[in-house]
């Protein structure tokens, strides 16, 4: 959990405007996965940098509490080319708290590390945070989800 700069980054592919609020992202985001998963997304987006898939939330409207956009995607090395209706997204480099989640994905486990988050005393940024599925997400009973809060 050190908070770090990184380099700013671009990530391409589908997107949906949520909340938190009367628990509305509990339905959009499982829903934007289940497009991402179904229709291949990731095999259709250029110039991926990795084949490790990014959920990023930004766009904050205030906090964690209001309306903010999820993406789920892939980090892209420039961004020519975005097929239609995909959107693309420059993640800033402010610093950044690394987290982890780590369990069985259907069982909540991401979920259940953000309700910790939100919980903890973090002086957040509210521009972009994200978490990176990577080859450790491989096996979704035993995954290992790296999350990073961007703070001030």
């Amino acid at each position: 959990m050190i908070a770090k700069q990184r380099e700013p980054f671009y990530v391409v592919g589908i997107s949906v405007r949520t909340t938190n609020e009367d628990q509305k992202a509990m339905e959009d985001i499982p829903a934007l996965w289940q497009r991402f998963m179904s229709e291949n997304i990731a095999k259709q987006i250029p110039n991926k940098s990795s084949d490790e898939i990014y959920a990023v939330y930004t766009d904050y409207e205030s906090d964690y509490t209001k309306p903010y956009t999820t993406i789920i995607g892939c980090r892209v090395d420039e961004i020519t080319n975005i097929p239609e209706g995909m959107i693309s997204k420059k993640i800033e480099a402010p610093s950044y708290e690394k987290h982890v989640a780590k369990g069985n994905l259907t069982e909540g486990v991401v979920y259940n590390k953000w309700i910790e988050i939100w919980n903890e005393d973090i002086n957040r940024a509210y521009t972009s945070d994200f978490e990176v599925y990577g080859s450790k997400a491989a096996d979704p009973t035993n995954a290992e989800i790296e999350i990073f809060i961007g703070v001030n």
